[in-house]
C-alpha cells in the first residue's frame, strides 16, 4: 500500500472538529502525518455539515495549497468538493490509496468521478445514520396515526374535543432496502408490534430471519409486497437497479391511505407519480427527506401539499455524527497502517455502488 519507511499522509478535506482530528493523530502516532488546515475548509452551517455554503470558494493561494496537499496524500477524509470526473482525482492525487467518506450513499459519486475501476479503497459512513433515520421514520408514523395535525390545530384554537386515533401495532411495514438502516427500522417496528416485510436480493427465509423481517420478496414481486403494506419505507441505495423503482405501477399496487417515507434517494421515486398519489389520497401521508432535485425547488407542489412532511435531507444528521465517523476512520486507519486492509469496515463495492 505505502512504502514501509514512508509516513502515511492523511489530508482532512471537509470540516471536522479539532477534538476528532486529535483522536486521529493519537491513533496514527509516528506512522501518520495529518494535514489539517481549517482555513482550507468551508465554514459549517450546522453540526456535521461536510459541505459548507454553496458559494464557498478558496482563494488562489488557498487552492494552490489545497492542491499541493492533495498531491501528497495517501488517505483523504472525504472526497474533495468540485472535483471533475474522468479520474481527475487520481491525477491530482497520484499517491492516493484510500478515501473515508462522510456519507453512506456515495456509489453515484464514485461513478461520476470515474473511480469504479480504480485501485482506490473507498470506505463509507454506513451504519452511522441508521439510528437517526429510523427515529425520523417513527416520528412520521406516530405523527400520522396519533393525528398530530389535529392536536396542533385544536391546541391553537383552545378547543377540547376528545377523539379516538389509530395505532401502529398490527400494521404491516414494507421496507425497500433492508441494509443497516432497514434492519434498524425493522427492529423498532417489531417493538411497536408491527409486521415488517422487505424487498431484498436474497429472499430466503434464513436471510429474512437474519434481517429481522417476517418475509423477504424479490424485486419481481415488489407489487405483491407493496399491496400488503400500511406503511412503506424506502432506504435503499441509488443504483441503476433502483432508479425510478417506485413508479406509477408501484404506487398503484399500494393500499389506499398508505403512509410513505423516503429516506433513500429522490431518484428512487417517480416524483410526478408521487405527487399524483398524494393528491388522490392513495398516499394518506408522506414524510420525505430526499428529492430528485436538492434543494427542493421553491415551485415544487410538494411544499404546499397538506399531507406531506418535508425534511431538507437532514434526517440522518445528528450531533454525534462526526464522532461516529471518526471511530470508523480510526479503526480503518489502524488496519491500513498494519496492512490489514481486508479488515477495514464499510468498504464500498464500487461495482454494485453500495
Amino acid at each position: 500500500m505505502v512504502g514501509e519507511r514512508e509516513r502515511i499522509t492523511v489530508f482532512i478535506t471537509s470540516p471536522l472538529e479539532p477534538e476528532h482530528v486529535d483522536r486521529i493523530r493519537e491513533v496514527g502516532g509516528d506512522h501518520v502525518e495529518i494535514i489539517y488546515e481549517p482555513d482550507l475548509l468551508p465554514p459549517t452551517r450546522y453540526v456535521a455539515d461536510h459541505d459548507g455554503p454553496p458559494d464557498f470558494r478558496l482563494s488562489e493561494e488557498q487552492q494552490a495549497r489545497f492542491n499541493a496537499h492533495l498531491a501528497r496524500a495517501h488517505v483523504l477524509w472525504d472526497f474533495p468538493k468540485r472535483i471533475p470526473g474522468d479520474g481527475a482525482l487520481l491525477r491530482m492525487a497520484p499517491r492516493l490509496k484510500w478515501v473515508q467518506t462522510t456519507s453512506a450513499g456515495v456509489g453515484q459519486l464514485v461513478a461520476r468521478l470515474g473511480l469504479v475501476d480504480s485501485h482506490l479503497i473507498v470506505t463509507t459512513a454506513s451504519g452511522v445514520h441508521a439510528g437517526p433515520l429510523a427515529e425520523f421514520v417513527f416520528m412520521a408514523l406516530l405523527m400520522h396515526v396519533k393525528e398530530y395535525p389535529r392536536l396542533r390545530d385544536q391546541q391553537q384554537a383552545h378547543r377540547w374535543e376528545r377523539f379516538a386515533s389509530d395505532e401502529l401495532a398490527g400494521k404491516t411495514m414494507a421496507i425497500v432496502g433492508p441494509g443497516r438502516i432497514g434492519r434498524e427500522v425493522a427492529r423498532i417496528a417489531r417493538c411497536f408490534g408491527m409486521r415488517p416485510i422487505a424487498m431484498g436480493r436474497d429472499s430466503s427465509p434464513e436471510r429474512a430471519a437474519t434481517l429481522g423481517v417476517e418475509r423477504l420478496y424479490p424485486r419481481e414481486r415488489l407489487g405483491e409486497m407493496l399491496s400488503q403494506a400500511d406503511a412503506v419505507v424506502l432506504c435503499c441505495p441509488h443504483t441503476p437497479e433502483t432508479e425510478n423503482l417506485i413508479d406509477r405501477d408501484a404506487f398503484a399496487a399500494m393500499k389506499d391511505g398508505v403512509v410513505f417515507v423516503n429516506i433513500a434517494r429522490g431518484q428512487v421515486v417517480d416524483e410526478e407519480a408521487l405527487i399524483d398519489a398524494l393528491r388522490s389520497g392513495k398516499i394518506a401521508f408522506a414524510a420525505l427527506d430526499v428529492f430528485r432535485t436538492e434543494p427542493l425547488p421553491a415551485d415544487s407542489p410538494l411544499w404546499d401539499l397538506p399531507n406531506v412532511l418535508i425534511n431538507p435531507h437532514s434526517a440522518s444528521t445528528a450531533y454525534s455524527e462526526n464522532r461516529k465517523i471518526t471511530e470508523i476512520f480510526c479503526h480503518n486507519l489502524r488496519c491500513f497502517i498494519e496492512g490489514r486492509v481486508d479488515e477495514m469496515r464499510n468498504v464500498l463495492d464500487k461495482a454494485r455502488m453500495y
